[in-house]
């Protein structure tokens, strides 16, 4: 790869951070707190939270066996997904390749920061060739994201082929693994030491059931993950973020049991759906959810609406025309669902 100075924009190369107040006397013990203009009254929501979130980077690297240096946390895995845009990217000038389809954030980001997004279409079986990647790449690519497990698919990439972009790409390739925990591949943050230039995404989201506190996590080799906690905000991960996240890394293997009763749930639902007449083809999937082509998926997604049931309407996505993406549920939500749909079936005969 590049030297990561030749891959970081020059602007940000030379930032010098915000100096917090909760950085600066790191190292020392203190009990009076008057250097940060916080209100004295109203303990503990008057004080700023630790602004790098040590005590959870604890948990985090017990758990997902990750030096402490070489993790960020950020306000969701969104915060991790614009980061590297702002870091590496030149707006007007540089551009990113990433698989289609796949999660739509990174081309949002994109759009935010003007930089150009590249997509490469996947194969019918929604896998991606390093090759035709790598051929999408120029002189002003810096950045190349990929998804494994996929959204919307489901699938994962083909181990192979990640690692031929890896090796092949002078700049940085962000695997996305917010849905590994559901899969049983081996998870490329396990192999941060073999690439200088991988990211690896995750996020307390979908196996830890923590959506609402907003929890993304970033790995990296050490200079990256400082060049984040350089361009990140101050106070990037709250107070009340971080208690919940102590709480549910500290139990991890409630979260263990709960990503074995949705594997069971999964199996059971693709079964279920595979004999439905009104679905033609479920795709195999690595994560909490599946994608199913139906006969009309418009029809029967509005159907479901009607009825009080959500899921995932992804007709207009590339490559999956008909298709409708199912989250894994509790039995008796699941149940709901393919009752439902065995009702529309009776009405359409």
């Amino acid at each position: 790869m590049k030297s990561l100075q030749e891959l970081v924009r020059e602007n940000i190369w030379n930032l010098t951070p915000y100096s917090s107040a909760r950085n600066e006397y790191s190292g020392h013990v203190a009990h009076v707190f008057l250097d940060a203009n916080e209100n004295p009254y109203n303990k503990p929501f008057n004080r700023y939270p630790d602004p790098l979130q040590t005590e959870v980077k604890k948990l985090v690297s017990k758990v997902k066996h990750v030096a402490q240096e070489k993790i960020f946390l950020g306000n969701g895995s969104d915060e991790a997904i614009d980061l590297p845009y702002r870091i590496f990217c030149r707006p007007g000038i540089d551009n990113v390749v990433a698989i289609e389809p796949t999660y739509g954030m990174y081309s949002v980001c994109a759009a935010i920061n003007d930089i150009d997004y590249r997509p490469v279409l996947l194969d019918d079986n929604y896998q991606m060739h390093a090759d035709s990647l790598l051929q999408a790449c120029d002189e002003n690519t810096k950045l190349i994201w990929l998804c494994s497990p996929n959204n919307p698919s489901g699938n994962n990439m083909k181990r192979e082929e990640v690692v031929k972009v890896l090796e092949n790409f002078d700049g940085i390739v962000i695997v996305d693994e917010a849905y590994s925990d559901f899969s049983n591949q081996r998870t490329f943050r396990e192999d941060l030491d073999l690439y200088p230039n991988l990211i690896v995404l995750n996020t307390m989201s979908k196996a830890w059931g923590c959506a609402a506190i907003r929890l993304g996590m970033a790995f990296a080799r050490k200079e990256i993950i400082d060049l984040f906690n350089k361009v990140k905000y101050p106070y990037n991960v709250n107070a009340l973020t971080q208690k919940q996240a102590l709480e549910a890394l500290s139990d991890p293997f409630e979260t263990a049991k709960w990503v074995k009763t949705l594997l069971l749930e999964r199996q059971r639902m693709i079964q279920a759906f595979s004999e439905l007449p009104i679905c033609m083809k479920v795709y195999p999937t690595d994560a909490n959810f599946f994608l199913a082509k139906m006969t009309d998926a418009q029809v029967i997604y509005q159907y479901l609406v009607e009825k009080g049931i959500i899921v995932r309407n992804r007709t207009k996505v590339s490559l999956c025309h008909n298709c409708l993406r199912v989250t894994i549920g509790t039995r008796s939500e699941n149940n709901e669902l393919l009752a439902a749909l065995r009702q529309y079936e009776s009405g359409q005969r």
